[in-house]
């Protein structure tokens, strides 16, 4: 089954990227239909996260949510199997010159980039204009591991360092002039997680930005990719460098990193990753409300 899906997702990359978006969009409608848990954890992040909103809104923001989701399913067949000619006016990246001042002047840079659903067509984005590193997942379907783990490495000099490695190896890819490509605001329990808000809700939140930034010496620089409508393609956003940063406060450090990316949801709300059970981890007494 796992390469039957592989040759579909090959076949379904010949098509104009608008093609890609409406068929992405369509089957994102249908998983809203039928991923019942999945839809339930959706509706009950967007609950804690917008409770201005009332249940109509926030069902049409969670759908709005499938359908990006379903389009950053199926167009990851371009980011594995498009050509670089194909690729590059897709990826429409803005501030990347943020990143070549810092590693011209031989300054470590850890990239700041937020679970938004067209980040995989980001890490793409860098990989072909930058030598980077990233820190990659191995995935239980040994099919599609291979397809992911062959699709981070295809442009460029990548590095990819697995989950299970030492905080060392992250700081030594950095110190060695490579870009560190981090997403650090995910649920990975209370083991080495603070609880700092995010969007007013007490969330366990890895420090690693704070603590990396620190061992590494490094420049923390934020990167976000909007899914553009259609096929427009991505935009993706390198901000300014962040100043004064790591403090000597580490869940300042921390609270600071969730406030800038929920600035940053705000302002694309439908295209965060949702599905995840980002407040699967509670604050003892208080209950899951998964």
């Amino acid at each position: 089954m796992s390469r039957l899906l592989v040759a579909l997702l090959w076949l379904l990359h010949f098509l104009p990227l608008a093609a890609l978006a409406f068929l992405g969009r369509t089957l994102g409608l249908v998983l809203f239909g039928l991923a019942g848990r999945r839809r339930h954890i959706v509706l009950v992040n967007l609950r804690l996260c917008f409770p201005e909103l009332d249940e109509a809104q926030r069902r049409r923001l969670a759908k709005e949510h499938f359908k990006v989701l379903g389009r950053s399913i199926l167009e990851r067949s371009l980011l594995w199997w498009a050509s670089a000619q194909r690729l590059s006016p897709l990826l429409r990246v803005s501030g990347e010159e943020h990143m070549r001042q810092l590693l011209d002047a031989g300054r470590p840079v850890l990239m700041l980039t937020p679970h938004f659903v067209g980040l995989d067509a980001g890490g793409a984005a860098i990989a072909m204009r930058f030598d980077s590193a990233s820190i990659y997942a191995v995935q239980s379907d040994p099919v599609f591991d291979a397809l992911l783990h062959r699709g981070r490495l295809r442009f460029g000099d990548q590095l990819l360092l697995s989950r299970q490695e030492s905080v060392r190896a992250s700081v030594r890819a950095m110190k060695s002039g490579r870009p560190l490509y981090y997403l650090p605001d995910m649920d990975f329990g209370s083991k080495e997680s603070i609880f700092v808000p995010f969007f007013g809700v007490p969330t366990a939140t890895i420090s690693g930005l704070s603590r990396l930034a620190r061992l590494a010496g490094a420049t923390v620089v934020p990167c976000v990719t909007r899914i553009l409508p259609g096929g427009a393609g991505y935009a993706v956003e390198v901000g300014e460098p962040w100043a004064n940063f790591p403090s000597a406060d580490v869940e300042a450090d921390t609270r600071r990193m969730n406030a800038w990316i929920e600035a940053a949801v705000r302002t694309m709300p439908e295209q965060y990753y949702w599905v995840h059970r980002r407040f699967k981890t509670r604050p003892p007494g208080v209950p899951r409300p998964y």
